[in-house]
């Protein structure tokens, strides 16, 4: 049976196993929270790589020159960034633009957290920080009592306190100041509660591309069928956001911050904040860090979308692009030749050579197809049907009758029909004219003739009864105009 000091013991060595207490454990911890804090920053959040040696290689031969040889460690700035991301402080990663670049991990982004809260002012024990916890309390307290009586009496108590307070604003016109003392204590409450955002946000993100990870190794692993595969893990590729804890705590409070309205209504806030003459008695980074609240925000939710989208993608490109038996069948290639490689390097020696591989082994085909498939069809198709064009008795008149308007017809009844006048209503003329020149074709023509010489739109609705060829009638309807006879160039 586990004694109780014995439990806390090894609960200890596992909280000292984790990468954040094992970085500020070490005995250079110092110098790793400086550098790692001078290049990284809120401003630039990944180094190429080929910068990041640069710029802590350009430290170190600071610090030796400042007197710090002995408390540095041996290596280069390349050696030290090698180990930093075994440890699991630095993670390399490939930008859009194809450079290799660092970021710092979720424990190296809590370990500089925890080293700037020691290193800097303490939190101490004020009205905010109190109020902080006791509106979390009661919070809690209401999402988890199911009583409807009791929220209506709680609900009906804070609008009595509210339109209290209204009605003192309205009958006094003035807002009581608050202490500048007390505004300054929420003020460093509200900064500490801002430190622990880019942790959070981190540890977001690389639970995302861990279970991408765990997902691309089981389906590397997995022995289904393709079809069972592509099911399950298209479908977590594409819930990604919900498959973690930390991943479905983010979607929560991403309902809160994720509106853009509600991050300009955030930093509208803020810059009333520190518009106020209190702002002067913070200190300049701390100014610094309220100002930037709202960005670091959305550098955060930007860092998950980044991690969540190329979660989706790897899975998804995963599914379509691998097939889980070949990628098993390179797998045991790749450990038979390093298998063999471990075998042949103890005896080798230097200079040795080795017999390549003159041919490759034949492949185990059963059967073979020997002869090409048959392109000509099973039958002939169908012969087509003989046309007779003298079949048809389809004289010119016939033709002509069911086709397109009569222009020279028409124009001639126009004329005729106005009889000298100046204006003619076209639906009246189209009623008078034979029944040769009543097809709805025609109309249309009238009307093209009626728009060419100018017409006019009377406002009212014409009904006229246009005769087919065949001597069926159709009723038709359109917005009445009447028209000229005359000439433009009369």
């Amino acid at each position: 049976m586990i004694t109780r000091a014995e439990g806390a013991y090894l609960g200890a060595v596992r909280a000292f196993q984790n990468p954040m207490l094992d970085l500020l454990h070490k005995k250079h911890a110092p110098l790793v929270v400086s550098l790692l804090s001078v290049t990284f920053t809120a401003e630039r959040p990944t180094v190429p790589v080929a910068d990041a040696h640069t710029e802590i290689g350009d430290a170190l031969d600071q610090l030796r020159a400042a007197g710090y040889e002995e408390n540095l460690p041996t290596g280069s700035a390349r050696d030290l960034c090698r180990q930093w991301a075994d440890a699991g402080w630095l993670v390399r990663q490939v930008l859009d633009d194809d450079v290799e670049a660092y970021r710092l991990s979720a424990h190296a982004v809590g370990a500089l957290e925890v080293a700037g809260r020691a290193g800097g002012a303490r939190a101490r024990v004020s009205q905010s920080r109190v109020r902080t916890l006791l509106d979390a309390v009661e919070q809690l307290a209401q999402d988890t009592d199911p009583d409807v009586l009791v929220r209506m009496a709680r609900l009906d108590g804070q609008i009595k306190r509210l339109q209290a307070e209204l009605d003192r604003v309205q009958r006094t016109g003035t807002v009581d100041e608050v202490d500048d003392e007390e505004l300054l204590e929420e003020a460093e409450n509200v900064l500490h509660l801002v430190r622990e955002l880019p942790a959070d946000f981190a540890r977001v993100a690389e639970s995302i591309k861990a279970m991408q990870r765990d997902v691309v190794t089981a389906l590397r692993q997995d022995e289904r069928p393709t079809g069972d595969v592509l099911r399950e893990y298209l479908e977590r590729g594409e819930h990604v956001m919900e498959s973690t804890s930390e991943g479905r705590a983010f979607a929560g409070a991403l309902r809160l911050i994720g509106d853009p309205q509600r991050l300009d209504e955030l930093a509208q806030q803020l810059d009333v904040v520190l518009r106020h003459r209190f702002t002067r008695r913070l200190a300049q980074q701390q100014r610094t860090e309220l100002r930037e609240i709202v960005r670091r925000i959305e550098q955060g939710l930007d860092q998950v979308f980044t991690a969540q989208r190329e979660a989706s993608y790897v899975i998804t490109a995963q599914v379509r692009n691998h097939d889980p038996l070949r990628d098993r069948q390179v797998d045991v290639l790749l450990r038979d030749v390093m298998a063999g490689m471990q075998a042949w390097l103890p005896g080798a020696r230097r200079f040795q050579p080795v017999d390549p591989l003159r041919r490759l082994p034949v492949a185990e085909v059963e059967h073979l197809r020997q002869t090409a498939g048959d392109l000509r069809p099973p039958e002939a198709p169908t012969p087509l049907t003989a046309w007779d064009d003298d079949g048809d008795d389809v004289t010119g008149d016939d033709a002509r009758a069911w086709g397109g308007p009569h222009y020279a017809d028409l124009t001639s009844h126009l004329v005729a029909f106005a009889d000298g006048s100046d204006e003619v209503d076209v639906a009246a003329a189209f009623e008078a004219a034979p029944d040769g020149l009543r097809r709805p074709v025609d109309l249309l023509g009238m009307l093209e003739i009626a728009h060419t010489h100018g017409m006019t739109e009377t406002g009212r609705v014409a009904f006229v009864d246009a005769v087919r060829p065949d001597g069926t009638r159709r009723r038709l309807a359109f917005g009445a105009v009447t028209t000229t006879t005359k000439d433009d160039d009369a």
